[in-house]
């Protein structure tokens, strides 16, 4: 996958387009992220013990990765990933500015 954990994405699709947010889990089998404050899902809650009241808990839920595009962090501009090798290292590379991400 060429987004991981901790990385600033822009949504480029769905109603979120627009909104940037950073990246707080990455679920590689299915081709999907979770990022903050984007794709808002209500959930009720049962009360644990008794005498407590339940609530509805506000969470981001998990969309498609192609959803999404990485912000390059030098460049500050939403771009493709490519992948460089210098010598024995291979690492991310912004497709605008060939920056290492």
């Amino acid at each position: 996958m060429k987004i991981k954990k901790g990385d600033t994405v822009l949504i480029i699709s769905g109603k979120d387009r627009g909104k940037r947010g950073k990246v707080l889990d990455v679920l590689k089998g299915e081709g999907k992220i979770v990022v903050e404050g984007i794709n808002i899902r209500k959930k009720h809650v049962r009360p644990k013990k008794s005498g407590e009241k339940g609530q509805i808990i506000e969470k981001p839920a998990a969309f498609d990765l192609s959803n999404a595009k990485l912000i390059c962090p030098k460049c500050g501009k939403p771009t493709r990933v490519g992948y460089k090798v210098s010598g024995e290292k291979k690492f991310r590379a912004c497709k605008k500015c060939e920056a290492e991400i």
